[in-house]
């Protein structure tokens, strides 16, 4: 086997160097991350990797492409449309405020503004975690128009997160009615722990509630609300030290469940 070039490729972030005859099919491609050559024939070996031997970068493995997990294969039958994973966070509210954006002059500041910022500090927060083995979820909808703001799903276990925008302000907790600086009190954590229950029910698993707060002045509980974990958004960097609950298999197969829209629609 000769002429053979090397090509490469970009695909969800990851670099991939494709081995390909001159006609353009292709051999083998190689890996970096995982440090492994996959070979689509048997023969050619040591020819595809003279090819690749300026682009080695350690030592590699060598063999067929691995067979599709279940959740890989789920992943790649879902339709676009019902794919959840590449919604942002906030999805849910920039679609509301492209479609009505309401006066360019009002008195007060728009609440769904402020409500945006807080589900996009807390988002990027998350999807920080995942190099740690984590996926995020943003703007999970449910029937009836509710929804998760943000779904985690890793090591640690699964969590549904509801931000909450708290800048400069003081936050009351008294189970189950939340207040932040002089607005009304809301029962906010019976909302937050129902949507858990509700995403639970949908993956068959248990979903712990977490109520995130951005940057609030000062947080006052008086007594440990039942099931909700209150975290600031600063906090989240934590979870990438969570283990024990998941094994990575279990992770990708709940990701791959809960990604599907079409999973939320019984709940």
């Amino acid at each position: 086997m000769s002429g053979l070039r090397v090509v490469p490729t970009y695909r969800h972030g990851r670099e991939r160097l494709y081995v390909c005859r001159p006609d353009g099919s292709s051999v083998a491609w190689y890996d970096r991350e995982t440090g492994r050559v996959n070979l689509l024939g048997e023969d050619g070996k040591d020819a595809v990797l003279h090819a690749l031997k300026p682009f080695l970068t350690g030592p590699v493995t060598v063999g067929p492409p691995p067979v599709p997990t279940p959740a890989e294969l789920a992943r790649l039958t879902l339709h676009p449309d019902d794919d959840l994973a590449p919604n942002r966070p906030g999805e849910a509210l920039l679609v509301a405020l492209d479609r009505d954006p309401g006066p360019a002059r009002r008195l007060r500041p728009d609440p769904r503004r402020r409500a945006l910022a807080a589900e996009q500090t807390v988002g990027e927060a998350l999807d920080r975690l995942e190099g740690a083995g984590w996926h995020t979820l943003h703007s999970v909808p449910l029937p009836g128009g509710d929804r998760v703001h943000h779904l985690l799903i890793g090591p640690g276990g699964l969590f549904a997160v509801h931000a909450l925008y708290a800048r400069r302000s003081r936050v009351l907790v008294a189970d189950p009615m939340v207040t932040v600086g002089r607005h009304e009190s809301e029962p906010l954590l019976r909302r937050v722990r129902a949507a858990a229950d509700r995403a639970s029910y949908a993956l068959t698993a248990e979903v712990r509630p977490v109520l995130a707060l951005t940057t609030p002045a000062d947080i006052a509980v008086t007594a440990p609300p039942r099931g909700v974990r209150i975290m600031q958004d600063e906090e989240f960097e934590s979870f990438a030290r969570l283990g024990g609950v998941l094994k990575p298999a279990d992770v990708e197969a709940l990701h791959a469940m809960a990604r599907d829209r079409n999973t939320w629609g019984r709940v």
